[in-house]
């Protein structure tokens, strides 16, 4: 699923909802209900429920809608999960539609927010639910919390990014991190090891061998690059650096940042060992490139996309010889929109709680790639002989010992934009490091002293 961002930051969107930070600061959260404007309850009247076609054999449901940002296979097993959820009641119809990307439902919700018609659920990736919080969007979920479906049920990694001064917003569901694709049948036939490399110098020494391999009278590259701000947290953490510190401070162009491009910059555009690519993981499954890095959530469709064709391995995310491997955590949870309907909210849980039993979530692990978020469904029989089948989904499972979540700059849509954008150029054009990463430490400072209130405001508690 393509993660590519637009330029919509918390700014911005406040003021398309017409809201000044102030009127919808985090600073309202702790309002009763945890309504973000001060409500005494999670209903916001005149947002009225978007279009959508209710099959005919669950007429007289509560209907509930889901714009969902998967596409191919996995909107296919959540299509699948929507039906089971379906089938086994008879009071609430859920109806899953897609939408694209994350950055289409980021346009696609700001748009219904602003026209007052919107879905019941929605997802956005890792940090960013903050800036419809902030605008009074999104509805706590602990009043739905009991013994059998609450915040322990979850693998607690990825807990605290749900939370915003101590309630409830999103619970998990799609959660991911990047990995490391590699074509290892090419590696057999360069001689180079099966288990892929561990470091970027591993993959400098690896590239010539590959390069010996001619595909379409050209070279072999070593990776397909992409200008993804994800991959680029994980780069430069891997490197030793930061995108910027927990006291608010972009760092993203110290010595360590710009070893890392430069060392891009450098396999890339001197020693011609890899290419930025439209679609890297298109170029990698049609075996243009022997590597890539996607999302665990590509495991499946990459997985069934090139079989019999070449075998897939998978390492942990690359880093620098003698740097901590850390990876940041990635995919979305679920979190309910505020609407003019309590039936519409409480139907909304119900599926939120369907969807977290264990055997739910190894299946939706087990048919998309993406990590099973369930404490449960990790120890199930099912994930086990899954791993057991394809080692590469015990690598995304393992490599979640090095998850943390990403620096305050990724939690903003409009920066991610900024920081692809950087990558690009270096990854593309060739662009000078440093004076890539000066110019956009100066954005994102800009755009961080103007979050810092609203993040202060959120009292995180996942940092580790």
């Amino acid at each position: 699923m393509s993660r590519s961002p637009l330029p919509v930051s918390r700014r911005n969107l406040l003021a398309a909802l017409g809201l000044g930070a102030g009127a919808a600061g985090l600073a309202a959260c702790g309002a009763p209900n945890g309504s973000a404007d001060g409500a005494e309850s999670n209903l916001r009247e005149g947002f009225s429920q978007a279009d959508l076609t209710v099959p005919s054999e669950y007429e007289g449901r509560t209907p509930i809608l889901f714009w969902a940002p998967f596409t191919g296979t996995n909107f296919e097993v959540l299509a699948t999960q929507f039906a089971e959820f379906n089938e086994s009641q008879d009071e609430i119809v859920a109806v899953a539609e897609s939408v694209g990307s994350y950055a289409d439902l980021n346009q696609k919700f700001t748009a219904s927010l602003q026209a007052r018609t919107v879905p019941d659920i929605v997802c956005f990736p890792e940090l960013q639910w903050l800036q419809f919080h902030q605008s009074g969007a999104l509805a706590p979920l602990d009043g739905y919390f009991d013994e059998e479906w609450n915040l322990d049920v979850y693998i607690q990694n990825y807990v605290a990014e749900g939370k915003a001064a101590g309630e409830t917003y999103v619970v998990p569901f799609a959660r991911s991190t990047p990995l490391f694709y590699y074509n290892k049948t090419r590696y057999i036939e360069a001689g180079l090891p099966e288990e892929g490399p561990e470091t970027w110098e591993d993959l400098a020494a690896f590239a010539p061998e590959l390069a010996k391999i001619e595909v379409e009278g050209r070279p072999l590259s070593a990776i397909a690059f992409g200008p993804d701000a994800w991959h680029g947290q994980a780069d430069i953490w891997g490197f030793g650096g930061a995108n910027a510190t927990q006291d608010f401070q972009v760092t993203i162009n110290d010595d360590k940042g710009v070893e890392w491009l430069e060392w891009m910059r450098k396999f890339i555009h001197d020693d011609g060992y890899g290419y930025l690519a439209q679609a890297s993981g298109t170029d990698f499954a049609s075996g243009l490139a022997a590597g890539w890095r996607g999302s665990t959530a590509s495991l499946t469709g990459q997985t069934a996309a090139t079989e019999g064709l070449f075998e897939i391995g998978t390492a942990y995310m690359l880093s620098k010889e003698g740097e901590q491997k850390q990876v940041p955590t990635g995919g979305s949870g679920l979190s309910l929109v505020r609407t003019d309907s309590q039936d519409r909210q409480d139907a909304c849980a119900e599926l939120f709680r369907f969807l977290a039993q264990p055997e739910k979530s190894a299946a939706w692990h087990i048919g998309t790639g993406y990590v099973p978020v369930v404490q449960a469904a990790q120890e199930s029989q099912e994930v086990k002989d899954q791993v057991a089948a394809n080692p590469n989904y015990g690598v995304a499972l393992s490599q979640l010992e090095n998850a943390r979540t990403a620096d305050y700059p990724n939690w903003d849509q409009g920066s991610v934009t900024e920081i692809g954008a950087a990558m690009g150029q270096v990854f593309g054009d060739g662009a000078d490091p440093k004076q890539v990463l000066d110019a956009l430490a100066a954005t994102l400072q800009e755009t961080l002293d103007d979050n810092r209130e609203d993040y202060e405001a959120v009292a995180f508690e996942g940092w580790n």
